[in-house]
C-alpha cells in the first residue's frame, strides 16, 4: 500500500515517491510537521493518497496531541488539521480528508480517549473506502476500453496515487485483468518525471506493456494513429474545469483535435460541487524543480521560470468522468444542486 497507519507507533507510513525508480523505501512520519514536509516534497503525492493523508493526518495529531482539557485538545487537534489541509492548496482531497476526520471526531467524541478511537476510525475507513473507488471505477472505466488498444496517460495515476489500484490506472488494471490486451504509452510529465519515474515504474512492476515518450510527442503519436484514447487522473474537478497535472489540457485539446476520446478518472471525494474553475488556486511550485536537473544548472542564472503544478481543462473537452458510481457523459453534465446528476 502507498500509505498506512502502524498501530503500534501511532505513525503513517508512507512510500517515498521522490526515491522511485532506483529504490523504493518507507518513510515513517511520527509528527504532524513531517507530514507535512512529506506532502510539500511530494513524497506522498496524488489527490486519493492526499485525501487518506489529510485523514490519517488528524489521526496523527489527536494522538501526538498530549493535553488533560477537551477543550484545548479538540482546539489543538483542530489547528493542526487546518495545518495538514493548507499543506498544498489545489488538491481538494486533502483537505476533504481533514474535514472528514475532524467533523466525524468532533461531533460524536466526548472525552480525549474517544476523540482518539474516532478520528482513526474514520482515518481508515477513508483509506478503505479509497481502494473500493478504485476498483469500481476501474471495472466502470475499463468497459470504455477496446479489446486492444494503446492508452495515453499523463503524469502517475496509479497505485503510488491513491491506497492501491489506482484510478486512470486502475481502468488499465482492471482491463487487463478482464483479459484485454492493454499498452500504454506514459507522458514523462516534467518537470518531475512523474510519468517517466511513477507510471513506468507501477507498470513495469506489474508485467504490463508501458513505452515512455517526453510530453510534446503525444500529439504526434496521436496524429499517427498511435493512440486509441487518453485516461487521466485529477486533483479537483469544479462545477466547469478539471484540475490535474500540468499539461494535462495540451493532451485534452490534441485529443479533441484528433477526434480521440479523452477521459478522467476520479473518485467522487475528487469533486467540488462549491467552486468554479476561475476560483481556484494553482499551485506555483520552486524555481529550481525547472531551473536543475540531476544537480546540474538547466537555466541560466537570473532567468525567471513559471512553475505551476497543474493547469485547467474545461469540462467540455472531457469526453466521460469515470467515477466509483459509474460513467458521467457529457462530463459537463455531472452536477446540478451540487450533486453527480447524469450516470450511465
Amino acid at each position: 500500500m502507498t500509505i498506512s497507519w502502524d498501530e503500534e507507533t501511532k505513525s503513517i507510513l508512507l512510500i517515498d515517491q521522490t526515491s522511485l525508480p532506483t529504490s523504493c523505501r518507507m518513510i515513517r512520519c511520527r509528527t504532524v510537521n513531517r507530514l507535512i514536509t512529506a506532502i510539500r516534497r511530494l513524497e506522498v503525492r496524488g489527490a486519493p493518497a492526499l485525501g487518506i493523508a489529510g485523514a490519517y493526518g488528524v489521526a496523527l495529531a489527536a494522538f501526538s496531541i498530549k493535553l488533560t482539557s477537551f477543550p484545548r485538545y479538540t482546539h489543538r487537534v483542530k489547528n493542526a488539521g487546518f495545518a495538514i489541509g493548507n499543506a498544498r492548496p489545489t488538491a481538494v482531497n486533502l483537505s476533504w480528508g481533514v474535514h472528514r476526520v475532524l467533523t466525524k471526531a468532533e461531533d460524536l467524541a466526548t472525552s480525549i480517549e474517544e476523540y482518539r478511537r474516532i478520528a482513526l476510525m474514520e482515518a481508515q475507513t477513508v483509506a478503505e473506502e479509497d481502494s473500493a473507488a478504485c476498483h469500481a471505477l476501474g471495472d466502470y472505466g475499463a468497459a470504455l476500453l477496446p479489446d486492444t488498444g494503446t492508452i495515453l496517460t499523463h503524469c502517475n495515476a496509479g497505485a503510488l496515487a491513491c491506497r492501491e489500484w489506482g484510478t486512470a490506472l486502475g481502468i488499465v488494471r482492471s482491463a487487463v485483468a478482464s483479459g484485454k490486451n492493454i499498452s500504454v504509452i506514459a507522458c514523462e510529465t516534467r518537470p518531475l518525471l512523474q510519468g517517466a519515474r511513477l507510471t513506468a515504474w507501477e507498470l513495469k512492476r506489474d508485467g504490463i506493456p508501458v513505452t515512455v515518450i517526453p510530453d510534446s510527442a503525444a500529439a504526434h503519436l496521436m496524429r499517427k494513429d498511435k493512440i486509441d484514447c487518453i485516461i487521466v487522473g485529477a486533483d479537483r474537478i469544479t462545477r466547469d474545469t478539471v484540475f490535474n497535472k500540468v499539461g494535462t489540457y495540451m493532451h485534452a485539446l490534441c485529443a479533441k483535435s484528433h477526434d480521440l476520446p479523452f477521459y478522467v478518472a476520479v473518485p467522487s471525494s475528487t469533486f467540488d460541487s462549491i467552486h468554479a474553475g476561475s476560483e481556484i488556486e494553482i499551485e506555483e511550485r520552486e524555481r529550481d524543480e525547472v531551473a536543475r536537473f540531476s544537480g546540474r544548472i538547466t537555466v541560466p542564472d537570473g532567468v525567471p521560470v513559471i512553475n505551476p503544478a497543474f493547469d485547467a481543462t474545461p469540462l467540455s473537452l472531457v469526453s466521460a468522468l469515470v467515477t466509483e458510481k459509474g460513467i458521467i457523459s457529457p462530463a459537463s453534465d455531472w452536477m446540478q444542486n451540487g450533486k453527480i446528476h447524469r450516470i450511465i
